[in-house]
């Protein structure tokens, strides 16, 4: 489907003829998504009845299902699957594109509301179907490559520019590089407290957490290939085995050897 660029607002009557606005419908039930409840700043509740792919170029949005907030970026998109309630609040001048499948011939892995890390493919490939203006549903290789990433993988919005930016770049080559924040400021000349605030500012996480995150996101590839987790903890760049079990316990609420026995019985 088209991106589209929300914005306006609006007021829709209801069973009584009386106008309903923006506000009061997000206190109703979850809407049909026939009833196009749209909205300046975003759109109440709501249910669809086929899978949705969400993504924001531009700005930041975010989508609330069944009580947990999922922040969408331009390196950060958003599955949906069909009769998953949500609702969503858009930031000034955000830009939203929507791609909708239907469940019949589309085997979603998901069953929640789940993020995906958009990377260069995937940007550019969803932003040229923007430029294009095609609309055609269900395209099966777009299908494919916004389902192609593990299940599990945490959300990881990029910095968009400056010091942070380049950061991210190098460890995303090298998840293992053992520079701190103030030895990457010092490279790049310029502050660690400035590289930190950037961080923050622009991905919402600390600079050590972005680190950590996309560390464990590694791991899950080299535990689906085997390893062992010291092999893995060691290759992504956990100074020690037991630091990096603690970090996938806080973060996916089980050990990786856990992680590992429950993904060999799903597959059994």
């Amino acid at each position: 489907m088209r991106g589209n660029h929300i914005q306006g607002s609006f007021k829709r009557p209801d069973d009584s003829g009386a106008f309903v606005t923006h506000r009061d419908a997000w206190n109703q039930g979850p809407q049909t998504a026939d009833d196009g409840f749209i909205a300046a700043l975003g759109h109440p509740t709501h249910v669809h009845d086929f899978h949705q792919f969400l993504y924001a170029p531009l700005g930041c949005v975010v989508v609330t299902a069944l009580g947990t907030d999922h922040g969408l970026s331009p390196s950060v998109g958003l599955w949906l699957p069909a009769g998953v309630p949500h609702c969503a609040r858009f930031g000034p001048d955000s830009l939203v594109m929507a791609e909708s499948f239907d469940t019949e011939p589309h085997v979603l892995p998901y069953t929640e509301a789940t993020v995906v890390n958009i990377g260069d493919r995937k940007r550019r490939m969803l932003l040229s179907r923007m430029r294009s203006g095609r609309t055609d549903p269900g395209d099966a290789y777009l299908f494919a490559a916004l389902t192609d990433g593990h299940e599990r993988c945490l959300a990881l919005p990029r910095p968009t520019g400056g010091p942070a930016r380049t950061v991210t770049a190098g460890l995303l080559r090298d998840p293992a590089d053992q520079r701190t924040a103030t030895q990457w400021a010092e490279d790049l000349h310029t502050s660690s407290t400035s590289l930190r605030r950037a961080f923050r500012k622009e991905t919402g996480l600390a600079f050590t957490e972005w680190r950590t995150r996309l560390r464990l996101n590694r791991s899950l590839e080299l535990l689906d290939q085997g390893l062992m987790v010291g092999a893995v903890a060691a290759r992504v760049g956990f100074t020690s085995t037991n630091g990096y079990i603690v970090a996938f316990r806080r973060h996916f609420g089980c050990t990786p050897g856990a992680f590992v026995r429950a993904s060999r019985h799903s597959a059994a």
